[in-house]
C-alpha cells in the first residue's frame, strides 16, 4: 500500500512540474505578437477563415505545431518562415499568451 502511494505522489509531483516547464511568460508572448495578430487578428481571432483562431487553443498544442512547422515537418508557404524565427522560448511565450485569451 505504501508503494502505491509513493508512486501516485511521485506521479503527481511529475505532472505538475511538467506543466510548469512547459509554461511561457504572457507578457513576453504578448510582446512578440505582433506579427502573428496580422493574420491571427489582435485579439487571437482571425478576421479570415483560411488562418485559424488561437485566442483560448491549447499552449501545448500550439507548440508543438509551431515547432513542426520550423522542423519542416508540417509545411505552410505563411507559417513556416515564421516559425523558422521563433526560438523555443519564443515559442512557448506566444503560446502562453495566445492561451490566455478567450
Amino acid at each position: 500500500m505504501k508503494k502505491i502511494i509513493v508512486i501516485a505522489a511521485l506521479a503527481a509531483g511529475m505532472g505538475s512540474f511538467g506543466s510548469a516547464a512547459a509554461a511561457g511568460d504572457v507578457a513576453a508572448g504578448k510582446a512578440k505578437a505582433g506579427v502573428c495578430v496580422a493574420c491571427h487578428g489582435a485579439a487571437g481571432i482571425s478576421p479570415n477563415a483560411l488562418w485559424p483562431n488561437l485566442a483560448g487553443q491549447h499552449a501545448d498544442y500550439m507548440v508543438k505545431q509551431l515547432k513542426a512547422f520550423k522542423a519542416g515537418t508540417r509545411k505552410d508557404p505563411l507559417m513556416s518562415p515564421q516559425a523558422a524565427q521563433l526560438s523555443d522560448q519564443d515559442m512557448e511565450n506566444l503560446a502562453a499568451y495566445f492561451a490566455s485569451l478567450k
